[in-house]
């Protein structure tokens, strides 16, 4: 991201860089790293939460210490290709805790879902029980993580 992005400058491309590290930290902590004082950091932060820079703040939770070992890369082709069936699958598949990404994309497949489950057995009964229920689906094809080796990249 060049600092003439949505009108942020070197202060602001700083600040970004030290929350993808840490959002955790006090604005005077954060003042500190970037070398300004705790007012115009903060005053930095609520402007780039307001124009829709900085979206939410999150954690990171290893999801096999929450028993939610497996990840599955599941692509989708709808059956009709419209606004309605599209607007529905997006809607349905929305409302599923398993699915904890959804991306419209191109090619072969329409949508891939980023799913996780316990293990095999959990996903299959995902599978059987909830996606292969919405409407809309004409194929599927599902890809088995066997190990995540990069995750949660900074993109700043």
């Amino acid at each position: 991201m060049t600092a003439n992005q949505n009108n942020l400058d070197e202060k602001d491309i700083s600040i970004l860089k030290v929350l993808e590290k840490n959002s955790k930290l006090s604005i005077r902590e954060i003042a500190i790293r970037v070398n300004l004082s705790p007012t115009p950091t903060h005053e930095r932060i609520k402007k780039m939460e307001k124009n829709g820079v900085i979206k939410d703040y999150t954690i990171n939770i290893e999801r096999k210490k929450i028993d939610k070992g497996l990840m599955v890369f599941c692509m989708i082709a709808l059956n009709v290709h419209n606004k309605t069936t599209a607007g529905k699958f997006i809607e349905d598949t929305s409302k599923l805790k398993e699915v904890i990404e959804l991306h419209n994309i191109s090619g072969d497949f329409d949508f891939m879902l980023k799913i996780i489950a316990k293990d095999m057995d959990d996903f299959h009964t995902f599978f059987l029980n909830k996606l292969s229920e919405i409407e809309g689906i004409g194929q599927t094809k599902s890809i088995f993580v066997m190990n995540t080796l990069k995750e949660n990249i900074p993109i700043i």
